[in-house]
């Protein structure tokens, strides 16, 4: 236990990342203090100002300094293909990953009722309200494959078909360059039962 009351409030405070626990965050802790206090203070100033400065992007609902951040604000993307993902940090990944060159829209979440996760919170009605304007001719769903991540996947192709838009839906199965024995069950079957004609 610290005699540091200030310490001890610091490393409660990093407990709220993710996946850290008390005694990770107390070696953080104890690193900034003992070896990179100016580090500490640039995190600090950086992280006071990304919580007062970024927001939500009006329109696709990603993180943005802007009403409309650069991706939506941009000319060169095709706005008739709309995908739709979970989180800001899936949505890095996508664009890391592929050469999609469409618009999202992120639900910041997925449906969890118990959680007092509803269509609202997601901003279905703004998703459906942005359908209704006629310009996306397809909803590529890039929710995770949970049990929460396919009940929104459902919600969101309903959606789609009521506003006569083609819902598409990421591939899910074996991994690349993955062998059939390290593949764990649920994904084997998955894979398998979504098998495709060569």
């Amino acid at each position: 236990m610290s005699s540091s009351p200030l310490l001890t409030d610091l490393i409660e405070a990093l407990r709220c990342l993710p996946g850290v626990g008390a005694k990770t965050a107390q070696r953080m802790a104890f690193h900034v203090l003992e070896r990179d206090r100016a580090g500490a203070r640039r995190m600090a100033e950086q992280l006071l100002l990304a919580v007062e400065r970024i927001g939500n992007c009006t329109r696709c609902r990603t993180f943005s300094e802007e009403a409309l951040c650069a991706t939506c604000a941009s000319p060169m993307r095709d706005r008739s293909l709309l995908c739709v993902v979970e989180t800001a940090v899936d949505q890095l990944a996508i664009e890391q990953a592929t050469g999609f060159r469409g618009q999202y829209f992120v639900l910041l979440g997925r449906l969890s009722p118990l959680d007092g996760i509803g269509p609202k919170e997601l901003g279905l009605d703004l998703l459906a309200n942005r359908l209704a304007e006629g310009e996306v001719r397809e909803l590529i769903v890039a929710t995770n494959p949970t049990v929460e991540g396919e009940a929104t996947a459902h919600m969101l192709a309903q959606l789609a078909h009521a506003a006569n838009v083609r819902a598409s839906r990421l591939a899910h199965g074996v991994p690349l360059g993955g062998e059939l024995e390290f593949i764990d069950r649920g994904t084997l079957a998955h894979a398998f039962g979504g098998r495709q004609t060569l």
